[in-house]
């Protein structure tokens, strides 16, 4: 095994335990920071893929906005500490049994057929692609999109103003 194998199961590793401790834990708080570390387990996991622009999404997007809104709002609530999420246990038995079930034919598929463990070194980046390709193929559709935004934003801003006059 190399190093890459050795951070590849880091990250599947904080993937897996965070995401059972967002399942089982009766704090919504806890659940909240443990959604944190899976959702960045899973970057690290698109970093390894070589999926970087995907990877940064995750990281902006779910870790950046809405988790931190999701704790924003959690915390803003007035009863925050009486808040517990209720988990039935009757529904723990099978979801083992399936998730089990899932796991022995992800094994039995991965160790049947023969997978490379790195990525290849001369792979070019994720990114590098899709910048070359929104800046030569899809330039017009990319401004047109630019000016669009501009225009939201602008009018955001007039109706946003208009009413404090």
């Amino acid at each position: 095994m190399n190093l890459y194998d050795y951070i590849f199961y880091l990250f599947a590793l904080l993937t897996v335990v965070s995401a059972l401790v967002v399942v089982t834990s009766k704090n919504i708080v806890h659940a909240a920071f443990s959604l944190m570390f899976t959702l960045f387990g899973i970057s690290g996991l698109y970093v390894l893929l070589g999926a970087d622009f995907i990877a940064v999404v995750q990281i902006i997007v779910y870790i950046g906005g809405i988790l931190i809104l999701l704790l924003f709002g959690v915390m803003l609530t007035n009863k925050i500490t009486n808040v517990e999420i209720k988990t039935g246990t009757i529904k723990t038995i099978p979801m083992a049994i399936i998730t089990g079930v899932f796991g022995a034919l992800l094994i039995s598929i991965m160790y049947g057929t023969k997978w490379s463990s790195a990525p290849p070194d001369n792979m070019p980046s994720t990114l590098q692609i899709l910048g070359n390709t929104l800046l030569t193929e899809y330039v017009l559709i990319f401004e047109l999109l630019g000016m669009l935004l501009l225009v939201a934003l602008i009018g955001a801003a007039s109706i946003a103003r208009r009413g404090r006059e």
